[in-house]
């Protein structure tokens, strides 16, 4: 007997294919094969290859538990204001005059992915007619779904040269001048991923020479101050660099990597301003449009990084934590490099050593990298990115030959 659509009305709905990252972690969970390494997601493990909660968050948490007077009410849309103001000056810097004027709105956002969302949101409303956001060529795959659920417009470009491993700042500069004029630049503020390759400070100045020529627009994608380098003002020097230019900016900042706040979803989203009124005047909107995507953000998280921010000792301890993260995965850089060249793997092996932060672009073709999962048990996106994070002291050597192994015998080409 046939069954109504009226009975069965989601009959005509098809599966959705896994996500390329979390469904390479749930094969990783099902397979038991002792020798399985998981280099696909992007969270930072320590050399025993389990989650890390730092010291600094912990001793957060204990403050928190122990304070009088907190309570589980909303916050308001925009979240937490003195949370906000701290993560401005870590954005920003200290002696900013954005904020100094009071031009920068930032509201409390779910963590990097909701400050994306929210900022895409908010310029399919208030942008002028036909503006697209340009994205670089790789990028976080997300950030092309995140445009395409918003409904708003992106192109790419170029950014990854294949044949160097490193930087096409010819061809980035090229397309973002072809780009029209006031486009939207969605920019990395350090530790590119997927490829792992930062323009350098004189590069950056050219990027900024052109998009100030362009009247573009630039979008910040702050996933890992203090991540990448282990120096919170290092990793910030595009930004404010682009900042100080007088330019348009829209900053999404993240607090999963370097407070290890994946599962809190803290972050902000901050826009840049001509006037205070004007800034006053996006926080109004950016409010309306919260309570109409999730109503307010979650307070734990956020309370943990104010409590933080705003200790000096706890502020110090965040730091030194953040600098041996960075360094223990600069560490599993060195580990890997010099065991494909103690293998004598064919081909330069050096930019594993020259990328930064997370992630690295290995140049392993999409050939290679299936290979190196279905005969090694190396979980890893076909792309060629590997998290460096899940690299371990225990297991680079196995990394090592399973890359010499499929370099070897595969056509890089395929």
């Amino acid at each position: 007997m046939a069954v109504s659509t009226a009975a069965a009305p989601w009959s005509n709905v098809a599966q959705a294919p896994l996500d390329p990252i979390l469904g390479m972690s749930q094969r990783f969970q099902a397979d038991t094969d002792p020798r399985k390494v998981n280099v696909s997601v992007g969270a930072y493990r320590t050399d025993e290859g389990k989650p890390l909660v730092l010291n600094c968050v912990k001793k957060a948490e204990k403050i928190l538990l122990d304070k009088s007077g907190l309570n589980k009410e909303y916050l308001p849309q925009r979240g937490d204001a003195e949370f906000s103001a701290l993560c401005q000056k870590l954005v920003f810097g200290e002696d900013s005059q954005l904020l100094n004027e009071g031009r920068v709105a930032t509201v409390q956002t779910l963590s990097g992915t909701g400050a994306l969302r929210l900022g895409a949101e908010f310029l399919k409303r208030f942008a002028a007619k036909d503006t697209k956001i340009y994205i670089s060529n790789p990028t976080w795959g997300t950030h092309n779904s995140i445009m395409n659920h918003a409904s708003m417009p992106f192109e790419k470009y170029r950014y990854w040269n294949a044949g160097g491993r490193d930087l096409d700042l010819a061809g980035m500069l090229a397309d973002i001048e072809a780009a029209p004029e006031g486009s939207v630049i969605l920019l990395h503020a350090a530790a590119h991923n997927p490829t792992g390759v930062d323009p350098t400070k004189e590069q950056w100045q050219q990027i900024l020479k052109v998009c100030q020529a362009r009247k573009h627009f630039c979008w910040f994608d702050s996933a890992y101050q203090g991540f990448a380098t282990g120096d919170l003002e290092v990793d910030a020097f595009a930004m404010r660099l682009f900042a100080s230019s007088g330019l348009p900016l829209i900053v999404s900042q993240s607090f999963a990597k370097n407070f290890g706040l994946y599962g809190e979803r803290v972050g902000t989203l901050s826009v840049t301003c001509q006037s205070k009124e004007a800034a006053g005047n996006v926080m109004s909107q950016l409010d309306i449009i919260i309570r109409n995507l999730y109503s307010n953000p979650p307070k734990h998280g956020a309370n943990i990084v104010k409590t933080v921010l705003s200790d000096p000792a706890l502020y110090a301890e965040w730091k030194k934590e953040l600098y041996d993260m960075s360094k223990r995965i600069q560490d599993m850089r060195k580990m890997l490099h010099d065991e494909l060249t103690r293998l004598a793997t064919p081909g330069s092996w050096s930019h594993i050593t020259s990328q930064i932060g997370m992630f690295s672009f290995t140049g392993l073709s999409p050939a290679q990298s299936k290979a190196m999962v279905e005969k090694h048990h190396v979980y890893m996106l076909e792309n060629g990115r590997i998290s460096m994070a899940g690299v371990t002291s225990g297991n680079v050597k196995y990394l090592a030959q399973a890359m010499d192994d499929v370099v070897r015998n595969l056509d890089s080409k395929l």
